[in-house]
């Protein structure tokens, strides 16, 4: 690269004639010696000469081609790039300013490749990862959070609510107003629960929360008072009534990650078979609130 940097100023627009200037000057050494050492010394054979300038032109011409033909699919790629840098607004560039040429072009266009992989990488990871509707994580993404934890982090409570009659919603009113019932529901758990906490839509009208760090009596009344909010400042209603949860609170510690999730998902089901708008905690299925 400092080589390359240092003669850019040699054709600074053309690799193509700066390579073919330094083999020129290269390949000339032979005769421009020859001809000093004849010149000095009055023996130089004007035949010889000639002959000698002559097989030197020739192989400067094949080497100029010889170049050309080399450097043909290099240029197509680069014109390959540039093009894609059109197409993406030539955001990412690297200055190479000392050098124009097709060095640089590749240089840049691959720069610009790598950023627009990696944003894509980046892009299929968070729709991988991220429920669309709503905007929190979807059930692969609070997985994949989950095992990320380091271990002094893993241990909590893991609580799955379930929308009470979201089904009425959705064929009483429609399914734009269950959208939104759905996206009101996820943004009342992200601003009351901890930035420790994670929360994720489970799939349908479910929700899961893992509470960091706390026992179930310390799980049920954050869910109390995130159900006390909804009665007061509902998120829907249902035959004028406010829009209801129930929720099944398992406590996890470092272990079975899907064992805790399936007793949660029970508790879950306790708590609508006893008349729902309540949390169960899967130790003795028995009514939170």
């Amino acid at each position: 690269m400092k080589f390359y940097l240092a003669t850019s100023f040699i054709f600074p627009r053309s690799l193509r004639m700066r390579i073919f200037f330094l083999c020129f000057v290269a390949t000339h050494v032979p005769l421009l010696t020859y001809t000093v050492w004849g010149l000095a010394t009055g023996r130089i054979a004007a035949a010889a000469f000639w002959l000698l300038l002559t097989a030197t032109a020739v192989g400067t011409v094949l080497a100029l081609l010889g170049i050309g033909a080399l450097l043909a699919p290099i240029e197509k790629l680069a014109d390959a790039l540039d093009t894609q840098d059109e197409e993406e607004g030539g955001e990412g560039a690297v200055d190479l300013s000392r050098a124009q040429d097709l060095i640089q072009r590749l240089y840049n266009g691959v720069h610009r490749a790598r950023r627009s992989t990696d944003k894509t990488i980046r892009d299929l990871d968070v729709a991988a990862n991220e429920d669309m509707l709503t905007g929190i994580l979807n059930r692969r993404g609070f997985m994949k959070k989950v095992n990320a934890l380091p271990a002094s982090q893993r241990h909590g409570c893991f609580a799955i609510l379930d929308i009470d009659h979201f089904k009425r919603v959705n064929d009483e009113m429609g399914h734009d107003e269950g959208d939104r019932v759905l996206r009101a529901l996820a943004g009342r758990l992200s601003e009351q629960t901890r930035r420790a906490d994670i929360v994720a839509r489970w799939g349908g009208e479910e929700f899961v929360v893992f509470f960091n760090g706390v026992i179930e009596t310390e799980a049920c009344w954050a869910l109390e008072r995130i159900a006390w909010r909804m009665q007061g400042d509902p998120i829907g209603r249902i035959d004028d009534r406010p829009i209801t949860f129930s929720g099944g609170v398992c406590r996890w510690v470092e272990g079975d990650l899907t064992g805790s999730l399936t007793h949660a998902d029970e508790a879950l089901y306790e708590a609508k078979r006893n008349g729902r708008d309540q949390v169960c905690t899967a130790v003795a299925l028995t009514p939170a609130r």
